[in-house]
């Protein structure tokens, strides 16, 4: 089994010029999915599910041993995280319980001085048990389960404070969203992320990971800029879901599910999983995570 916490693959990739998937699960060909995709590519791969997604997928025991499970029968050879994506203070304890090995406590629609304090409670509860932690300052757009950003600018010293949270990880607000983007969208704002980088290494002595959320749709190049200045973890879950939808869509508005016994969802379902895989793989590729 190779499940692991977050830390040390989040780590690797800040120090070494690259940064790791973060692919969100939905169901259980999904998770699969993910995991055919980080060993062909032989790809670090960390396993997002957001709160909805675990009340979907039946509780956070479920996901969790269903990770561990499919990575043990599938022979994974591969770090593989399991990791709760924008949890509210009550989601991230139920994660550590259910032992997730990485959880994200959003409290970006907090008061600063209470996101900090919520954080500082979690970071103890999850490194006790080995657990990797990641907060957010700067709300990112969009809504992701009932949180609404409106894509702010994460203040330079609001993000130096969470970091000296002792969190592992670290998701700021750059004009990013979540969901498809707006075809008047400006883009990144790529400079204050390098000054946001810099200002957290000066503070804490070296280079720490920072996240992009909402990376479907954000131009490639952007994304590499990104990675080389600070970014580590980048977090994909519409553009597997638009894949997935579009491959299901023409599957059956061109009457192949009519055809023999395509009924079967194992079937059914099989052109939008490969439009998934195919999705994730081309990810990998541009994050540059593949060894």
């Amino acid at each position: 089994m190779t499940i692991v916490s977050g830390m040390k693959m989040i780590q690797h990739a800040r120090s070494n010029g690259y940064a790791v998937g973060a692919f969100n699960t939905n169901n259980l060909e999904w998770t699969q999915a993910i995991l055919r995709v980080a060993e062909s590519k032989q790809a670090p791969t960390i396993i997002g599910a957001s709160m909805g997604a675990i009340k979907y997928m039946g509780g956070f025991k479920t996901v969790a041993n269903l990770i561990r499970d499919l990575d043990d029968d599938m022979n994974i050879s591969v770090p593989i995280a399991i990791h709760l994506d924008h949890g509210d203070y009550q989601a991230a304890k139920a994660a550590i319980a259910a032992n997730f090995t990485s959880v994200m406590f959003d409290g970006s629609h907090l008061p600063l001085k209470e996101n900090l304090a919520k954080t500082r409670e979690i970071v103890q509860l999850a490194h006790e048990k080995g657990i990797s932690v990641e907060a957010e300052v700067g709300s990112i757009g969009g809504e992701e389960d009932g949180i609404i950003g409106s894509g702010e600018i994460a203040p330079i010293a609001d993000a130096v404070a969470m970091v000296n949270t002792n969190i592992d990880f670290l998701a700021a607000g750059i004009g990013n969203i979540h969901g498809a983007y707006p075809t008047d969208w400006p883009g990144l704002q790529l400079n204050h992320l390098h000054k946001l980088t810099d200002a957290i290494n000066d503070a804490i002595g070296y280079d720490f990971p920072v996240v992009l959320h909402g990376g479907s749709g954000v131009p490639d190049k952007q994304i590499r800029e990104a990675i080389t200045m600070g970014v580590a973890k980048v977090n994909v879950n519409t553009e597997a879901q638009l894949a997935f939808h579009q491959a299901l869509r023409d599957f059956i508005l061109t009457d192949q599910d009519l055809q023999g016994k395509n009924y079967d969802p194992r079937k059914l379902l099989a052109p939008g999983v490969k439009a998934i895989e195919n999705a994730l793989s081309d990810r990998i590729d541009v994050f540059g995570s593949y060894q």
